[in-house]
């Protein structure tokens, strides 16, 4: 398969809004973000972000519990970067600005813009920016501003500097997903030479700091003041770079270092090699509809630029396109990003997973601040590891995360066999995930049934809050229960002596059994089907006349008790499960529960229509999972939600990739077996793609009647492979 050449360009979004506009071109390494804001308008409340780097302010309560979440964590948004001054050689400013063209390279990494700028006086001159972000150099981003004349062709004063960030309102809204402001910083700034500035910022309450250093690479001069002629007609240019420290380390910096490493042709090629890794492992080809080719690459291309590196930081709701949800993560990275990272960039996974490691202590007193004696929970949205949820039905009542994050280090030992990890670090975070249900759970005697049960719980349907055995959490907890079991006993292959270092015995691993032997999973006799949780079905719908375009969503137009009252789901809860335990239920069941909860979900969740189109591909239903997949493939870029501006939906964007690989493709792995199956809708001609298993790169090509898996890179895998319900033999493309 080929790479191919793809741009996105001002014609292929559909909203022309300055704040939407900076977010869907906005750059990003993992570390830090630059969003695409207008150069010369700037925008105020948000420019650059850093992965990690947030304050805190006290959550106010009408009436505090114990055990509430204390502190609120909300990402900086630090000076906007691209902004720069221009003005006339008269003085006047060049104050008004049109973005008329944009192009990002996806392959490149490079992001290109052209600008109309002119000023109260009616002068205008033409602006182009040009702008790299280091992927391997993950400290430095680079930008060209280029000078045409337009009805002006005389001198130009340009300067540019970090300025130390204004008040800004804050938003005040009921949407959690809006931007929050969390107060300004300490900020230090001084010219280290005349085309140097240093700018160091402090939290006031996290005790944060890093250092960012802005230098002009082209020509030297002063960054303050840079005189040019556009009398002579033609292009000027000047160039240059930020240097953005690491969060907690004192940096100082060579600045003739600097500028030989991040000039914007050193930069691009850093990019430009790191891009073609990127698309080496995980290149994704839809056939008969470019549109959707084009916004599945955009969306990787995203994924990857969120994702923390550094197993420090993790991939927040809006990764570092937007300050959405107050840069917190959820379980959104283990249940919907990380499977792109595991089975395309292990390594990426695994760092992924080290944060979570490093988190365990907090969660060891999380679940003590909530009277579970032994284990750990996992805060539900956090940047530090403590809980920073203010509203704990929806918030903290969702321990599901705890399985999810269990469920997770499985996945990534069953395709990478990293049982190094496992013992350093995977092992106890399923170990201490399980301690908690084990503590958390209770048994009860039904008839001759005993069941361990656990109540007063939130699934991932936000809309139906504190209820007893949420099947969802409950097949998780099973799940957890089992894992234990499962990475003890390859533990125990290499060293029958790992066990005891984690205080347990063979015996312990009996317990777990048989708790996940009896975990209870409700079940409808009546309707066939699995109930969502012991009272879901009891019920009334959601009433028919509040299911107008007005009133969704539901969140931001009724009270939480209102809607609690109800038989109606903001996303895939019960399927979600369906989805990831394919072995749970046949063919049959699963068309009647998908025929039931779609009826009652209104989606008003960016996480779930992903999951209905996997399972509409599975059960054969093309048309549904056609039109699934399609909101989620083009979703920022279309602006489904409605608030991309406050940064994109980064687990919808991996739900769109699980939509084509275990949708359309069939794609699961079961003991020890990968399996194919083509679903592939009659909208799409083809579909190729790679992934990563264990150390071998395949590649999964499906048309109407054909599917073919082969090897491109590395061994023959030992993994057995099934295509359409039958083992084959893998072949090695030379």
């Amino acid at each position: 398969m080929a790479l191919r050449d793809y741009h996105l360009t001002l014609r292929d979004v559909s909203d022309q809004q300055p704040e939407y506009l900076e977010t869907v071109f906005s750059l990003g390494n993992g570390h830090f973000g630059v969003r695409a804001n207008d150069p010369i308008s700037g925008n105020p409340i948000a420019g650059t972000l850093i992965n990690g780097f947030y304050e805190t302010a006290p959550i106010t309560y009408g009436e505090a519990g114990i055990g509430y979440a204390k502190q609120h964590q909300t990402i900086l948004n630090l000076p906007d970067l691209r902004h720069i001054h221009v003005s006339t050689s008269s003085g006047h400013q060049f104050t008004h600005s049109k973005r008329t063209a944009a192009d990002l390279d996806l392959g490149t990494g490079e992001l290109m813009e052209h600008y109309q700028i002119s000023t109260d006086q009616g002068e205008t001159i033409m602006m182009g920016v040009k702008s790299v972000i280091g992927q391997e150099q993950t400290s430095m981003w680079s930008a060209q501003y280029t000078f045409t004349a337009g009805n002006y062709a005389g001198g130009l004063l340009v300067s540019k500097s970090i300025a130390v960030p204004a008040e800004a309102e804050a938003i005040m809204s009921a949407d959690p997903r809006k931007t929050r402001m969390a107060g300004l910083p300490i900020c230090e700034t001084e010219f280290v030479t005349q085309d140097l500035q240093r700018y160091h910022v402090k939290t006031r309450l996290t005790k944060q700091a890093v250092t960012m250093y802005l230098g002009i690479l082209l020509p030297h001069g002063q960054l303050l003041q840079q005189p040019l002629d556009l009398s002579d007609e033609q292009p000027h240019s000047l160039e240059y770079a930020v240097y953005v420290g690491t969060v907690g380390k004192h940096n100082t910096i060579d600045p003739a270092a600097m500028f030989m490493a991040s000039s914007l042709a050193s930069l691009t090629d850093d990019s430009r090699t790191f891009w073609q890794g990127v698309w080496t492992r995980s290149e994704v080809s839809v056939g008969g509809n470019d549109e959707l080719d084009l916004a599945i690459h955009y969306n990787i291309f995203q994924l990857n630029q969120a994702a923390g590196r550094d197993g420090r930081t993790n991939i927040s709701a809006k990764g570092l396109s937007g300050a959405g949800y107050e840069g917190h993560y959820f379980w959104d990275t283990e249940m919907y990003m990380l499977p792109y990272f595991t089975y395309t960039n292990q390594q990426m996974a695994r760092q992924l997973l080290v944060y979570r490691y490093q988190t365990l202590p907090k969660a060891r007193d999380r679940a003590r601040a909530l009277g579970v004696d032994q284990g750990a929970l996992f805060a539900w949205r956090t940047i530090n590891g403590e809980e920073a949820s203010a509203y704990f039905p929806a918030g903290t009542a969702q321990y599901h995360i705890d399985a999810d994050i269990a469920y997770a280090v499985g996945k990534y030992f069953e395709i990478t066999r990293d049982l190094d990890f496992v013992i350093q670090c995977g092992f106890e975070m399923v170990l201490e995930t399980a301690r908690f249900w084990e503590n958390f759970g209770s048994w009860r005697q039904v008839g001759d049934d005993c069941r361990f049960e656990f109540h007063t719980v939130t699934g991932p349907d936000e809309y139906t809050a504190l209820v007893n055995n949420n099947y969802y959490t409950n097949r998780l907890a099973k799940h957890n229960f089992e894992l234990v079991v499962e990475l003890a006993h390859q533990m125990m292959k290499r060293s029958p002596q790992l066990l005891s270092k984690f205080g347990m015995s063979e015996t312990d691993l009996d317990v777990y059994q048989n708790l996940a032997d009896h975990v209870y999973l409700p079940y409808s006799e009546e309707l066939e089907i699995n109930e969502q949780d012991d009272s879901f079905l009891d019920k009334p719908r959601w009433p028919a006349e509040k299911s107008t375009p007005d009133n969704f969503p539901l969140l931001l137009h009724y009270h939480p008790l209102t809607i609690y009252r109800y038989q109606v789901a903001k996303q895939a809860d019960t399927l979600l499960a369906d989805y990831l335990f394919p072995e749970d239920l046949s063919a049959d069941q699963l068309k009647r529960e998908y025929r039931y909860y779609e009826g009652v979900t209104t989606h008003d969740s960016s996480l779930s229509r992903s999951i209905f189109s996997i399972l509409a591909a599975r059960m054969g239903d093309s048309e549904k999972a056609y039109r699934y997949f399609m909101d989620t493939a083009r979703m920022d870029l279309v602006n489904l939600q409605k608030n991309t501006a406050d940064g994109l939906h980064l687990a919808n964007l991996g739900g769109s990739w699980l939509a084509l690989v275990a949708g359309f493709s069939g794609f699961y792995v079961q003991d020890e077996v990968v399996h194919f199956a083509n679903h592939l809708p009659t909208e799409l001609s083809r579909l190729t793609y790679r992934m990563k298993i264990a150390e071998s790169v395949l590649e999964i090509d499906l048309t109407a009647d054909n599917l073919d898996v082969t090897v491109i890179s590395g061994p023959i895998p030992t993994y057995g492979v099934s295509v359409n319900g039958e083992l084959i033999s893998l072949v090695k493309v030379s």
